[in-house]
Parts: structure tokens; C-alpha cells; sequence
């Protein structure tokens, strides 16, 4: 007999080390205070994506207070040297009035830091990305022309302590990508929405430098927006432990697929 939280957990692996949470995770109790070693996540941008029932075109100030409270959520899951690597966009350049234009990075860590969470440094991803560029503003005239950065971020930020005296103390990081990507500028390409079938995918390629920099071999890593399931998908691969939490049962759905197909989980389950 299942229980309320049972029917939640939508996907679990044979061994227990991959989770699937179908829920809201504002209101998930699945997941204990203190456990948590690092969170890897993309959260919706609110640039009017159509994720399905969840509304990514509410007013900027309504956005900045689901930013506080997932956050503050966020930071009671960590250990106390629990770290995040978190993808936003360095501004906000969507619609024609000033109510489009808004300083999403600089807002986003000013209320980090302000529901207690430590600044670390800042990754520059360069997507190298600009075909989807349709607008310029006031063309070949200073009257209003929009200025549009061909990049997103990736804040790294902390709970208590930086030194992570926790887990194995097993890094599987090579010498070569050590030195790459202690460089805070990453250049790789962006991942294609209609391959994971999902508006706003991020390429395997950023979860797993962020796991492999960041986190110890059998680490628990968690993804509160995981869409169609990169960050579990990248913690299959490099042996980690990984929790999602996404709210749209239809991209649990893709997530599962995406475990099985490219996570190489060959006994995967679904919970009943």
C-alpha cells in the first residue's frame, strides 16, 4: 500500500542513488535538512517559456519572491559545507517596455546572500549562441537600442564553509579539466530544445563540470528544477548520487527516458 509521499517519488534506480521527485518543490518534504552536498540547477527564467502549467510570465517582483523562498528552502537542505552552482541569465532583455529589461543576476545574489547564503565566484558561460537574436531596438540609432549578452552565469555559493570536510575526499577530476575550468570563463555550446524535448534544456556538459569541480565521488547532488533530468543524467555517469524535484509529470516522464537512455541505468524501475 503507497503512501501520499510514496506516490511522489515518480522514478527510483534499483540501487536507491537516482531519484525522480514529482513535486513542487516549495512545498516537497522528501527531501532531509543537512543532506545534501551540492545543488546543480537552472531555474525557470521567467521570459514567458511555456513549461507547461507553471506560469514563467508573472511580474518581476512576484518573480524575485519565488526566488527568495526557494532559495531559503534550498539552504536548509545542504550540509554545512554544502556548496550550489547556480545557472541563471546575467540580465533579463525579453518584451519592449522597461519592465523587460532587468538586472536578474545582480538581483539574484543580492537575495542570496540576504536569506544567508555565501558568495564564492562567478562562472561566465559562453554559449557562443546568438541566433536567437530578433530584436535591436531603436536599428542604427541611439534613441533606444538594446544591448544583449551572448552569455548566462553560473553563481557558486555556499552554506557555512567553503573546505568541504564531508564524503569520500575521491575527486575524479583530470589535471587538464582542472586547470580549464578553474578558469571562469566556459565556452561550450547550449543544448538543443528539440533533442530533450524540453523549452529551456542545459547541456550535459555544464552539470557535470559543476559535479566533477565541486562535489566528491558518491556525493549527493540535488536538482530542485530538474526538467528533462541533465544534472541526474550527469550523475549517473560520473557516480554520484542525485535527487530531482520537477513539478511537470511529463518531464519526469523524458527524465526517466534520458536516465535509461544516456544515464546507462539498465535496471531502472518505476516506483508504483
Amino acid at each position: 500500500m503507497s503512501t501520499a509521499k510514496d506516490d511522489k517519488v515518480y522514478f527510483k534506480s534499483k540501487n536507491g542513488d537516482i531519484i525522480i521527485i514529482n513535486d513542487d518543490f516549495l512545498t516537497t518534504d522528501l527531501i532531509p535538512e543537512n543532506s545534501i552536498d551540492l545543488i546543480v540547477t537552472s531555474p525557470p527564467y521567467n521570459v514567458d517559456i511555456h513549461y507547461g502549467s507553471f506560469r514563467d510570465d508573472i511580474p518581476y517582483e512576484k518573480y524575485l519572491e519565488f526566488t527568495e523562498k526557494w532559495l531559503k528552502k534550498a539552504l536548509t537542505l545542504l550540509k554545512p559545507d554544502g556548496r550550489m552552482c547556480l545557472n541563471i541569465p546575467l540580465d533579463k532583455s525579453k518584451g519592449r517596455t522597461e519592465e523587460g529589461f532587468q538586472s536578474v543576476y545582480a538581483d539574484v545574489v543580492q537575495i542570496a546572500k540576504k536569506v544567508g547564503w555565501k558568495y564564492f565566484c562567478t562562472i561566465i558561460w559562453n554559449e557562443q549562441n546568438i541566433s536567437r537574436r530578433t530584436a535591436w531596438g531603436s536599428w542604427l540609432s541611439a534613441r533606444a537600442p538594446y544591448v544583449i549578452a551572448p552569455v548566462e552565469v553560473i553563481v557558486v555559493l555556499y552554506k557555512k564553509k567553503w573546505k568541504k570536510t564531508s564524503g569520500s575526499g575521491i575527486s575524479d577530476i583530470t589535471r587538464d579539466e582542472f586547470i580549464e575550468w578553474t578558469n571562469g570563463l566556459w565556452t561550450f555550446p547550449g543544448e538543443s530544445r528539440k533533442r530533450v524535448k524540453h523549452p529551456a534544456p542545459f547541456p550535459l556538459e555544464l552539470p557535470k563540470r559543476c559535479i566533477k569541480l565541486f562535489s566528491f565521488v558518491g556525493d549527493t547532488v540535488l536538482d530542485p528544477f530538474l526538467g528533462s533530468g541533465t544534472t541526474l543524467v550527469a550523475c549517473a555517469l560520473l557516480n554520484r548520487k542525485g535527487i530531482g524535484v520537477e513539478i511537470e509529470r511529463k518531464y519526469c516522464e523524458i527524465a526517466k527516458e534520458r536516465l535509461i537512455k544516456e544515464g546507462k541505468i539498465l535496471e531502472a524501475r518505476l516506483v508504483e
